[in-house]
C-alpha cells in the first residue's frame, strides 16, 4: 500500500468523519465557537472538543482562546495538499480515457461483427 505525507493523511482522516466535515463546513462561512459549532450537533460538548482535536491536529482548524471563549477558524491554506492530490487523480484518469476514445475512435479499433448468411 502507497504511504503519502503524514499532514494529507491527517486532512483526509479529519475528513472522514461527517460531523467533522460539517464543522469544516460551517467554519468555511466564518469563524465561530465551540458552543456554536456543538449547536447543530447531537453530541456532547467533551465529544465536539474530541472532534475540534482532530481537526486541528490535521492542521484544517486553528482556535484562540481568549477569556472564557474558544473561537476556532478554518485554516485558509489546509485543503491545498487534498485539492492537489485529488486533481492529480483527476487529470490522470482522464488521460486514461482520452487516450482510450482515441483507442476506440479508430477504424481498426472498433471489433468487427460478421453477419451470417
Amino acid at each position: 500500500m502507497l504511504k503519502y505525507s503524514a499532514p494529507l493523511d491527517g486532512v483526509f482522516h479529519a475528513l472522514s468523519d461527517p460531523s467533522r466535515r460539517g464543522m469544516v463546513e460551517r467554519l468555511s462561512r466564518s469563524p465561530a465557537t465551540v458552543s456554536e459549532l456543538a449547536a447543530p450537533l447531537d453530541m456532547s460538548l467533551p465529544a465536539v472538543v474530541q472532534h475540534l482535536q482532530v481537526l486541528e491536529a490535521s492542521g484544517l482548524v486553528r482556535s484562540e482562546k481568549i477569556g472564557r471563549t474558544r473561537t476556532c477558524h478554518l485554516a485558509p491554506d489546509a485543503l491545498d495538499g487534498a485539492g492537489q492530490w485529488i486533481a492529480g487523480r483527476r487529470t490522470s484518469t482522464e488521460r486514461r480515457l482520452d487516450r482510450l476514445g482515441e483507442y476506440l475512435a479508430e477504424p481498426d479499433a472498433a471489433p468487427r461483427i460478421e453477419e451470417s448468411p
